[in-house]
C-alpha cells in the first residue's frame, strides 16, 4: 500500500507559475511509476505528466508539453509538478497517481491515487 497527499495548488493569474508538490507514505516509491492527472468541473479525467520509476524518462499531455515539468526525489518520495505560462484552461482539481512498472499515460492503469488539490487560473 502507498499514500499519497497533494500540496501546492491555488489561485494564480493567467501567466503565473506554480509548483505542486506529491508526497508517497508506504512502501518505497521507486517501485513505481508516478503520474500527475487533472479533471475539470464535468469533464473526464486527463494526463498532464508522468515519470519513470528512475526519474530518466519523462511524457507530457501535448497540452501542456514545454510550460510544465514533472520531476522526483525518490530520497523524499516526493513527486513534483512545476507548471509555468498557466492558462485558465488549466483550471482543475489535479491527482497524484502511482502504478507499478511502466509508466503509462491511461488513468485505469493507475492503483493509488491522491485526494486530489485544486487549481484555478484567472483570466
Amino acid at each position: 500500500q502507498v499514500q499519497l497527499v497533494e500540496s501546492g495548488g491555488g489561485l494564480v493569474p493567467a501567466g503565473g507559475s506554480l509548483t505542486l508538490s506529491c508526497v508517497a507514505s508506504g512502501r518505497s516509491s521507486t517501485i513505481y511509476s508516478m503520474a500527475w492527472f487533472r479533471q475539470a468541473p464535468g469533464k473526464e479525467r486527463d494526463f498532464v505528466a508522468t515519470i519513470s520509476r528512475g526519474g530518466s524518462t519523462t511524457t507530457y499531455a501535448d497540452s501542456v508539453n514545454g510550460r510544465f515539468a514533472i520531476s522526483r526525489d525518490n530520497a523524499k518520495n516526493t513527486v513534483a509538478l512545476q507548471m509555468n505560462g498557466l492558462k485558465p484552461d488549466d483550471t482543475a482539481v489535479y491527482y497524484c497517481a502511482a502504478k507499478f512498472g511502466t509508466y503509462s499515460a491511461t488513468p485505469s492503469e493507475y492503483t493509488y491515487w491522491g485526494q486530489g488539490t485544486q487549481v484555478t487560473v484567472s483570466s
